[in-house]
């Protein structure tokens, strides 16, 4: 069998495009090789010594482990040398992320959140990585307002799943495309090309702890979904919940299902938990790209102009019939 490998995938997507430059191919192999450090890391766990926490929080206010810190040196250390970004910006860090003055600046803008799921990782569960590319002025120091663009605006998104496999996912626009990390010689190969979503399903996947909070329309979907075959959906609906994104879209790229972080009502003042610009948007590309829908539950993810870098949004995602039932739901309600 020929294995494709990713750098050969994404040459030979980028022949197809009238003046590409191999810029982008070189910048991905960038964020690749960060990510080959970081499964390197989570692999080795313990026995180097990056778990437990590092007793600092955020610019979210989050509690930040050991490998969230490592994670964001990786990643910036990677990227900020290679000429190819104007600018930078991660999760765990609060303003954006300047190109050091002695490296030159390129025409990208790269987004990304280094290690989500970060709970999980002391359990020994799925953690990942997400990332978005964005355009950028020519030759500029980048300000936040040249960050903050509508999801639809990406040039490519990705995420890397280190679990038992690492996997990437990713989407230059032109659909989504797994590959898995071949360990013996430290190169991503294709193995999921063309993934698509089923647009049935059932499965859901949402944090039940947080129902009293939730909004009607949520509630109602939800308790449908309990129902099961006695119910007005007329069948039986299993339930998952991993707390790491990378995972949940993950499940739903390969087998179907929803997945649901929506408004709630504890912090009137946050309109949602999870991050447009490093969370949401990317993985609102890779799933429409596949064939499924995204939206807060009243707007679609990729139609929301952004006002701010760190902006929080309610987050459903997954088959795009059960996305369109929940949104019809909120219309009604």
């Amino acid at each position: 069998m020929n294995k494709v490998s990713l750098t050969q995938f994404i040459i030979e997507q980028q022949r197809d495009l009238p003046g590409a430059s191999g810029t982008f191919t070189l910048l991905l192999n960038n964020i690749v090789t960060a990510c080959k450090k970081i499964s390197h890391l989570v692999n080795q766990g313990n026995l180097v010594g990056v778990l437990g926490s590092a007793e600092s929080e955020n610019v979210q206010g989050e509690v930040q482990k050991k490998l969230d810190i490592i994670s964001n040196e990786i990643m910036v250390n990677a990227l900020n040398w290679t000429g190819h970004l104007a600018g930078m910006a991660s999760e765990e860090v609060d303003d954006i992320i300047a190109i050091p003055a002695e490296y030159p600046k390129g025409k990208y803008l790269a987004l990304f959140d280094p290690l989500d799921g970060s709970s999980n990782i002391d359990v020994n569960l799925a953690v990942g990585t997400i990332f978005s590319i964005l355009h950028c002025r020519e030759g500029v120091e980048p300000i936040v307002d040249d960050f903050l663009r509508k999801g639809i605006e990406q040039v490519c998104a990705g995420f890397v799943l280190y679990g038992p496999s690492t996997m990437m996912v990713l989407t230059t626009g032109h659909g989504v495309n797994g590959f898995t990390l071949d360990q013996d010689i430290g190169e991503f190969i294709l193995t999921h090309p063309g993934m698509r979503i089923p647009e049935e399903t059932s499965e859901f996947a949402i944090n039940m702890s947080n129902q009293r909070f939730w909004e009607l329309p949520v509630q109602r979907y939800i308790d449908e979904c309990l129902q099961g075959a006695e119910g007005p959906r007329g069948k039986d609906f299993n339930m998952r919940w991993i707390a790491s994104l990378v995972a949940e879209v993950y499940r739903i790229l390969t087998r179907g299902g929803v997945f649901l972080y929506p408004l709630d009502l504890r912090e009137p003042l946050k309109p949602g938990r999870l991050r447009l610009m490093y969370e949401a948007n990317p993985m609102a590309y890779i799933i429409e790209q596949a064939g499924g829908a995204c939206s807060t539950g009243r707007e679609r993810i990729l139609a929301i102009q952004p006002t701010g870098i760190h902006q929080r949004v309610p987050l459903v995602l997954g088959s795009k019939n059960e996305v369109e039932r929940i949104v019809a739901y909120h219309q009604e309600g």
